[in-house]
């Protein structure tokens, strides 16, 4: 798989804490450079890089991150902000300790009411694959699936561990036929970004694999 087609399914990453509009601006000129799916930053830089990228690539943004404990009104809040500044996907983060109290219904409807603010926009539900039991990520890819959410996502890449190969095989396994994948966090390398895909991953949520090409290109191979 040529980078090029590997690079039309990054969702290029920054939320770090210390974030400044000069590294998000440069990951907004490296996604138009490298046309990559979508920007993935901070909400508070949402509208300043919408503004800056004119549409000419999706700006993604995260929801109830990286916890998700957060009230229902206050990610719903936070979605319709970040929809009205700009944001083309949406990144949620769900309530792990609601899963772990198997309170699948709570769970399902807080992204059946996100799915319902976002409309035909993207939603993506990330549920932190490395604190939960098999049984556990199976619930969700079920409960993804019946909320009505666009994909099911790995990971923050904030918790002890990202995205594995056998989460998204156990994802393809288990999710319905509309809903997608997006693998993050970890992914460090231009084999395992094409592995992901491989298995089925549809987006690749990453800070890695821009630099990895850059590095490439400089060295002339």
């Amino acid at each position: 798989m040529k980078n090029r087609e590997i690079l039309k399914h990054v969702d290029h990453t920054l939320l770090t804490q210390t974030a400044t509009w000069e590294e998000i601006k440069q990951i907004c000129d490296d996604a138009l450079a490298y046309q990559t799916a979508s920007v993935c930053i901070p909400p508070s830089y949402v509208k300043q890089a919408s503004e800056y990228l004119k549409e000419r690539v999706a700006v993604c943004t995260v929801i109830g991150f990286p916890n998700g404990y957060m009230t229902t009104a206050v990610k719903e809040f936070e979605t319709r902000d970040a929809l009205n500044n700009g944001a083309r996907e949406i990144d949620m983060v769900i309530n792990i300790g609601w899963l772990k109290d198997k309170k699948y219904d709570l769970i399902e409807e807080e992204i059946r009411i996100l799915k319902k603010v976002c409309g035909e926009k993207i939603l993506k539900v990330i549920i932190e694959t490395c604190l939960l039991t098999q049984d556990e990520k199976v619930k969700m890819c079920e409960i993804v699936t019946a909320a009505g959410a666009d994909y099911i996502k790995t990971s923050t890449g904030f918790s002890t561990a990202g995205a594995t190969f056998e989460d998204i095989a156990l994802f393809a396994a288990n999710i319905g036929p509309k809903v997608k994948m997006k693998a993050a966090g970890g992914i460090s390398s231009m084999k395992d970004a094409e592995h992901f895909l491989e298995l089925g991953a549809d987006r690749l949520g990453t800070s890695r694999i821009i630099k990895l090409i850059k590095n490439e290109e400089a060295g002339g191979y």
